[in-house]
């Protein structure tokens, strides 16, 4: 009976501490709350990087070093109103570009600039100069304009070579795609010597492909690779959409290297000829009767080195009948299919170089040896 007793009081003391930590819970559990709430808003701890990975810092290298070379070129187009006669300026594109040297000379596509009245050209600090037009090549889509920048002019970009270059290789774009302005991607040479239609029919040759990101607005910026150096100048992008797709173009320094220089002396590019007139169609018709191809000789230049060769035009003989001239079939064993071929083979010389030409004539092939010329 005793126990009784005990096990009533163990149990209302029970009930008792019970009601005193139900009692602490809710008087306390708002600060709780406050509490906990005020520490999960505090910043967490950061961790500690450590140094960057060598090829992250390559890459940054590169891209701070080219930067300040690389341009932002927005252009306009003077329209006339028909009844008022009054002439308006309106935005008619952008690009990019870069400095090509000391001089002020400002490196870019022909088509960011082609249908313009006026650019201008943002430099990477922001100061905005007005250009003028040195000279373009729409056979290789390259123009060069000029900015008078009066102190702290910014470097040219360091020249490479495409000649050497290989599939795989790393390289790194830097242009205003979209506007967006100084982006830097980077990819790798996909191919060599592609080549690319115009809308005019002309063929752009030697194209270097990447998969490095090209968009609308990168046209005209520098493709660098690894050392920093400038191989290719970013030219157009395949997609359906218009957007990047995988596989962009760049024009090769090699073209580049020789292309600018005669467009900076001279205004226009002036390709080595070997001094001779040519019609596709009468070509085409003749070299098909001999069962060749090539491109017929419909003229020979005096003065020029295909006269000093040797080369025959067409002639028409005394009883009125058409005597068909050489027929180019190859120049140093690369094959001359048709009159882009031949410009495109020609376009790999300089002026004074010696081709070997190798013709069809009287039924035979011939191999001449003819001297480049620009002007004879």
């Amino acid at each position: 009976m005793k126990k009784e007793p005990e096990n009533y009081l163990r149990g209302m003391r029970l009930v008792i501490w019970g009601a005193v930590a139900l009692l602490l819970v809710w008087y306390f559990a708002p600060w709780a709350e406050r509490e906990l709430v005020r520490l999960t808003t505090e910043p967490r701890a950061v961790t500690a990087r450590g140094d960057l990975a060598a090829d992250e810092q390559a890459t940054i290298q590169i891209f701070e070093r080219a930067s300040p070379s690389v341009v932002f070129i927005s252009t306009r187009q003077r329209v006339i109103d028909a009844w008022t006669r009054n002439v308006t300026s309106v935005p008619r594109g952008n690009g990019s570009g870069f400095v090509w040297d000391a001089l002020g000379h400002v490196v870019t596509n022909h088509h960011v600039i082609a249908g313009a009245s006026e650019a201008r050209v943002r430099l990477n600090d922001g100061r905005v100069y007005r250009a003028g037009l040195v000279g373009a090549s729409a056979a290789h889509d390259l123009a060069v304009l000029r900015i008078k920048v009066p102190i702290d002019r910014p470097p040219p970009v360091p020249i490479g070579s495409s000649a050497d270059l290989r599939v795989g290789q790393k390289v790194f774009a830097i242009g205003n795609p979209f506007g967006l302005d100084y982006t830097l991607t980077s990819g790798l040479v996909s191919a060599l010597d592609r080549e690319l239609g115009g809308p005019d029919g002309a063929r752009i040759e030697h194209l270097i492909q990447t998969d490095a990101a090209i968009n609308p607005g990168n046209s005209g910026g520098p493709l660098l690779d690894s050392a920093g150096r400038l191989i290719g100048i970013n030219t157009a992008i395949f997609s359906p959409s218009g957007a990047y797709a995988g596989i962009g173009f760049a024009v090769p320094v090699d073209t580049v290297n020789r292309v600018v220089p005669e467009l900076i002396a001279k205004g226009r590019y002036t390709r080595p000829s070997l001094g001779i007139s040519v019609d596709v169609d009468v070509s085409r018709i003749v070299a098909s009767r001999f069962g060749v191809q090539g491109v017929l000789v419909l003229e020979v230049y005096p003065g020029s080195g295909a006269a000093a060769a040797g080369l025959r035009g067409t002639r028409i003989d005394a009883r009125g009948e058409l005597i068909p001239g050489d027929i180019i079939l190859a120049i140093d064993g690369k094959p001359v299919a048709d009159l882009s071929d031949l410009l495109s083979v020609l376009d790999d010389y300089q002026d004074g170089d010696s081709v070997s030409v190798r013709v069809w004539r009287s039924d035979k092939e011939r191999e001449l040896t003819v001297v480049l010329q620009t002007e004879f």
